[in-house]
């Protein structure tokens, strides 16, 4: 109240854009300190998950084989502490350990020690950051189809309301939308894949992905498409697109229904305002009332779906990663479930409870720039 006090009082054009900046930059650092506690809400959370499991079960976490004597898993279970208060194994697992044998501090995981993956054969970091070019890839290439085409097309299809365009629109969101992802997957590879031999599953054809992992070849990003072009190797950046179609394009049709949705009836919300109404006779064009007061408002519920949206496709989209082949970070949880491989789950969980959490926080923040009455409360 205070900010909308001064900007009321302030004549001068840069005062007021400082005190805009001001009221901007407090909203984004009250936003950041906030972040570490719901960050530690967090992982409270998740290792609460890990403690529906007794001292024995989590026990087998660290051992290949369950020992016949029972005295080792006792010796197990003192050595990693299973037994101790609740408080005292969370700040463990937190912080780390030290190991009575070597004296060291092992675990941890704000060292990066997520625990070893049985179904990866290695750390479960080493999972994640091994996995995780390919899904981020995957996302890249989707967000402009999701965001875009689901956003454009919603706002197309309200304005102009009740036309051919906007009954297309309808039934593509109620087709997309109704459709299971995995139905809809298994749709797509039997037709472009099984039928027509067009498009493959994986990531590259097998002659391709040789000449990647050659020394020959740098990896920069370890993105396929991306490499390919920094190495100049555009048949390898063909192939990598190629295999990326399929995915793509189930994620693309499933996906930007809801945005779809959302956008058009914010839209069609937004354009009954009685500030509308008001600019129009004004004598306002058309299109200055559409860009300035209609889509600026509009936008703020879709900010939040497409927020999350990205933020699924970043994490990983199990089902659409294991249809297809895909060795994403999707792929990589949905092995881990089969084989019940708890800490690779929960290493997961961690990884895609943090993501959202930053992107509630991105969106937070735009929340702020479209709407100014947001960064004043």
């Amino acid at each position: 109240m205070l900010a909308e006090g001064l900007v009321g009082v302030l004549t001068n054009p840069h005062q007021i854009i400082f005190v805009k900046a001001t009221t901007m930059t407090a909203y984004i650092i009250r936003r950041l300190l906030i972040m570490p506690l719901i960050l530690l809400g967090v992982t409270i959370l998740i290792f609460s998950m890990l403690q529906v499991l007794g001292p024995i079960e989590r026990s087998a976490l660290y051992i290949r084989d369950i020992p016949k004597n029972p005295g080792a898993l006792d010796a197990v279970i003192r050595r990693y502490g299973l037994d101790d208060p609740v408080h005292v194994q969370y700040w463990r697992w937190l912080v780390g350990r030290t190991d009575p044998e070597t004296g060291k501090t092992v675990g941890g995981i704000l060292r990066g020690d997520l625990g070893f993956s049985r179904t990866g054969r290695e750390p479960v970091m080493d999972l994640l950051k091994r996995r995780l070019p390919a899904t981020i890839e995957l996302g890249l290439w989707s967000i402009v189809p999701v965001v875009g085409f689901g956003i454009w097309l919603g706002i197309l299809s309200a304005l102009h309301h009740n036309k051919p365009i906007d009954q297309f629109s309808r039934v593509l969101a109620i087709l997309g939308w109704s459709f299971p992802t995995f139905v809809f997957g298994l749709l797509v590879l039997l037709i472009f894949y099984a039928k027509l031999d067009w498009f493959q599953p994986g990531r590259l054809s097998i002659q391709y992905s040789q000449v990647v992992k050659s020394p020959e070849f740098t990896q920069f990003t370890k993105m396929n498409t991306i490499d390919a072009l920094l190495n100049f190797r555009f048949d390898i950046f063909l192939d990598a697109l190629r295999h990326l179609i399929m995915p793509v394009f189930t994620l693309s049709v499933v996906i930007s229904a809801l945005l779809l949705k959302v956008t058009r009836s914010s839209m069609l919300e937004a354009l009954r305002q009685d500030y509308v109404t008001t600019a129009r006779a004004k004598g306002l064009r058309e299109k200055v009332v559409i860009n300035r007061h209609v889509r600026r408002n509009a936008l703020i519920p879709v900010v939040t779906i497409a927020g999350t949206t990205i933020a699924g496709l970043m994490n990983g989209t199990i089902v659409v990663e294991t249809i297809f082949n895909y060795p994403g970070i999707g792929s990589a949880a949905a092995a881990a479930a089969l084989s019940l491989d708890v800490l690779t789950m929960l290493g997961y969980a961690l990884f895609t409870a943090i993501l959202f959490v930053v992107a509630n926080l991105v969106v937070d923040i735009m929340y702020g720039f479209l709407d100014p009455r947001v960064r004043l409360q």
